[in-house]
């Protein structure tokens, strides 16, 4: 069964539903990496748009291009692909030891199959090796300082970001995501 054209597809929903009206999918309905579970889904150059909050670092590297290049394919021109992921950037220690590769501790911990930590940089290659023009909305530089570009949620709401974590008030930054829109060339 193919969906409609212009759906907007969450993938790695883990029972989360904070974008309503949007398809929400589970690994094991929608692998990122199996182009033949999408051609069943979807039309390629379909898709409205893609969200996928802390997931591609569950890919490594070269597994998270090739997960790109397929939601290219599948993306309309001019649609993007909304991705957060831990940012390697982030001065704070817990938070590092929280989001390392191979997690903080038992295997049964969310964090326990991360395969990458990125930065602004691996993710920036990675998508734009993949075909995507990449735009930075949430991340932090080298020296740990953080960067806002404002974005919109109605075009992906991203919980554990800036305006919407619980862990960030008062303007101190308890939890941030490197935040990227990764868009189709038209």
């Amino acid at each position: 069964m193919v969906v409609e054209e212009g759906v907007k597809v969450v993938v790695g929903a883990e029972g989360y539903n904070n974008n309503p009206g949007w398809l929400h999918t589970q690994e094991n309905e929608l692998n990122l990496l199996k182009r033949e579970d999408w051609v069943k889904k979807f039309a390629p150059n379909s898709i409205a748009a893609i969200l996928a909050e802390h997931v591609w670092e569950h890919l490594t590297y070269e597994e998270g291009r090739e997960a790109a290049k397929i939601c290219y394919e599948f993306l309309q021109p001019g649609g993007h692909l909304r991705c957060a992921v831990p940012d390697a950037f982030f001065p704070d220690e817990d938070y590092q030891a929280g989001v390392q590769v191979g997690g903080p501790g038992p295997l049964d911990h969310p964090a326990a199959s991360h395969k990458i930590v990125h930065n602004y940089k691996t993710m920036t290659s990675m998508f734009e090796e993949a075909g995507f023009e990449v735009k930075l909305l949430e991340h932090c530089d080298e020296n740990g300082a953080f960067h806002y570009n404002d974005w919109n949620e109605k075009d992906g709401l991203i919980y554990r970001s800036k305006r919407f974590d619980h862990r960030n008030q008062d303007g101190q930054l308890g939890f941030v995501s490197l935040i990227v829109d990764a868009v189709k060339r038209k």
